[in-house]
């Protein structure tokens, strides 16, 4: 859907969505806030992108649309509300996808009503920027020429711009930001800030592009689908494999940088920041090439990734173990290993990935289960979990990336977990035979906290599940032997349990996860400011490591932090295509000296 520039209003007969809109606008343009509040349901949910608040935030029921519209309406003055197609109704629900203006800038969304008292209400309302007035992408009927025809004996190529541009941003002109983070989610918006003519630097630690990849364990491959995948603008081609090798993504991200002319300083480490508000920038130094280097962006961008840095257990021990030790974000691949005993400490992706690895080249592979886990068969998750929305029958049926990447932003975090359930249960139902023989083993199985299984524990915590390729069937069957519980200690030539059991091994790996992304906050900036912004990730559901209150959108992610200026962005590939655009328009905006006051600024309830 992002691909059209200019929406066009569907020419169809009224229905309940169409007479809604027609009567929320007449309410904003009349200022009636209660009238317009009285539109939605009594259980209901406005999710706003960036349009009404400046913000990524979820208001619920008719006053939490009261709240958000008595401080936005003026300032926002929204109009034009229109059907972008033909809505459609099923199961008692109407839904509906519309267009908007509001006074700086172009929206779409996704309504959906429910009949309360006789009248169809607005049951989740979903509004989101997608460009700003006069500030709109060069693209479509908008895009360069790239030629300059006749004739100019002061004539400068396309590619002579380029290096001038490459001599001087950050050495003799001050970029407006700088992302520090050059893997999927700091490129996707290095290429979103091209695009909308910020002036902006990625900087990455590694020698390339994509080394973030190509540096891992030679096994890894994606274990999202290829659909799911795309960096905005540039889409893989329809023969790209379905779950892609990591060397084949490094080289896909080496090359992105380069078509879409994102300036990136590679073998660049940032040493220290700090921010000025008197001068309202930031000063950030660099280490490129054994050169220091320092910068002085307004905007600081944090793209490290959802995750901490890795979490490394410190156990008695570890200093006088004889054998090979490493975090599995450390792990070579399993080539040195074989005939060695290898014992992993997890049983989440990371660890099956590993185990299945050394198994298959020869090693003695035990995994360590500390806590339960959340295992999905891929082609199972594939067909019922994201087949709808993304898959080639998805594609066929006329479901575009941006289009999903819409519905699913659609569906407020308060109740997605009731649109899981059923579908974990589908799952449940189609693999029993495979969950029985796995509990059979040993192997320790949940569906979350409330059974809405693999993406809720992912938003919510990050962790605790695997996206089975093949690896727990080695555990099913007892190739790859299960402990269970936790590490006590390391001997010279064992993992000792609490409970007393000794596991002799060469090579210890601690797939043991990574803390919290405001942990680079504090190492590059302060323990004070990574306090000030707080825990980022989860969702405050209460559940298993993401406590509450209730916080309703991801903590910290894409959107105003309590530090001036310092944003985070990470999460998977769709996250870093989806939400990359409305951190660019974020920070378009104030590029150009839009005012752009912030509703409903997230307190910090979680300091890591």
């Amino acid at each position: 859907m992002t691909q059209t520039l200019e929406p066009t209003p569907a020419a169809v007969q009224s229905g309940p969505a169409q007479t809604w809109l027609a009567d929320f606008e007449a309410a904003l343009k009349e200022r009636d806030i209660p009238r317009a509040a009285g539109l939605f349901a009594t259980k209901s949910f406005w999710r706003d992108l960036v349009a009404f608040s400046w913000n990524i935030t979820t208001v619920e029921d008719p006053t939490g649309v009261a709240d958000l519209l008595s401080a936005t309406l003026e300032r926002v003055d929204p109009s034009g509300f229109a059907l972008e197609e033909p809505e459609a109704t099923a199961d008692g629900v109407t839904t509906a996808w519309f267009t908007f203006e509001t006074a700086i800038g172009r929206g779409r969304g996704l309504l959906r009503l429910k009949v309360e008292d006789d009248r169809a209400k607005a049951w989740t309302f979903l509004t989101t920027l997608y460009e700003l007035k006069g500030h709109e992408e060069p693209r479509g009927v908008r895009r360069p020429r790239g030629a300059e025809h006749g004739v100019n004996r002061d004539r400068v190529t396309w590619a002579e711009k380029r290096q001038a541009e490459a001599e001087t941003l950050g050495l003799t002109e001050q970029p407006y930001a700088v992302v520090i983070g050059g893997g999927q989610g700091g490129i996707a918006l290095g290429a979103r800030l091209r695009q909308l003519g910020v002036p902006s630097l990625v900087i990455d630690r590694y020698e390339r592009p994509g080394d973030q990849w190509r540096g891992r364990y030679k096994s890894l491959c994606l274990h999202d689908p290829v659909w799911y995948d795309h960096l905005p603008y540039l889409k893989f081609p329809d023969n790209w494999p379905v779950f892609a090798p990591k060397d084949k993504i490094g080289d896909w991200l080496e090359s992105y940088v380069k078509v879409m002319e994102v300036p990136y300083w590679s073998s660049t480490t940032a040493t220290s920041a700090s921010y000025s508000e008197e001068a309202g920038e930031w000063t950030v130094t660099v280490s490129r090439g054994g050169e220091e280097i320092t910068l002085h962006p307004k905007q600081l961008i944090l793209a490290t990734g959802m995750s901490g840095k890795p979490n490394i257990p410190d156990l008695p021990g570890m200093d006088i173990f004889e054998g090979e030790q490493h975090h599995s974000s450390k792990h070579p691949g399993p080539d040195a290993y074989e005939g060695k005993r290898c014992v992993v400490i997890g049983s989440n992706n990371s660890a099956f990935d590993i185990c299945g690895a050394l198994f298959e080249h020869g090693a003695d592979v035990t995994m360590v289960q500390r806590s339960s886990t959340h295992i999905v068969k891929s082609d199972t998750l594939m067909d019922i979990g994201l087949g709808d929305l993304y898959s080639e029958r998805a594609v066929a049926s006329g479901m575009t990336t941006e289009k999903a990447d819409l519905v699913f932003a659609s569906l407020p975090y308060r109740i997605m977990h009731e649109f899981q359930i059923p579908l974990y249960e589908q799952m449940a139902e189609r693999d029993a035979d495979f969950y029985q023989r796995l509990e059979k083993a040993g192997f320790r199985h949940d569906w979350g906290d409330d059974g809405s299984g693999l993406f809720m524990k992912y938003l919510r915590r990050g962790s605790g599940y695997y996206i089975d390729v093949g690896s727990a069937e080695l555990v099913a069957d007892g190739s790859v032997k299960l402990a269970h519980g936790q590490v006590s200690h390391l001997t010279s030539s064992a993992v000792v349990l609490e409970d007393g059991t000794s596991l002799p091994a060469d090579l210890v790996v601690y797939a043991t996860g990574y803390g919290s992304m405001n942990g680079w906050a504090a190492d590059l900036i302060s323990q004070e400011v990574a306090d000030r912004v707080g825990k980022c990730w989860g969702l405050g559901s209460d559940t298993t490591k993401d406590p509450g209150p209730w916080e309703g959108e991801q903590r910290n992610m894409w959107k105003p932090t309590q530090q001036e200026a310092l944003w985070f962005h990470g999460g998977n590939l769709h996250q870093s295509r989806h939400y990359s655009l409305y951190l660019a328009l974020q920070l378009k905006a104030r590029f150009e000296g839009i005012e752009t006051p912030v509703y409903n600024l997230a307190p910090v309830h979680h300091l890591a």
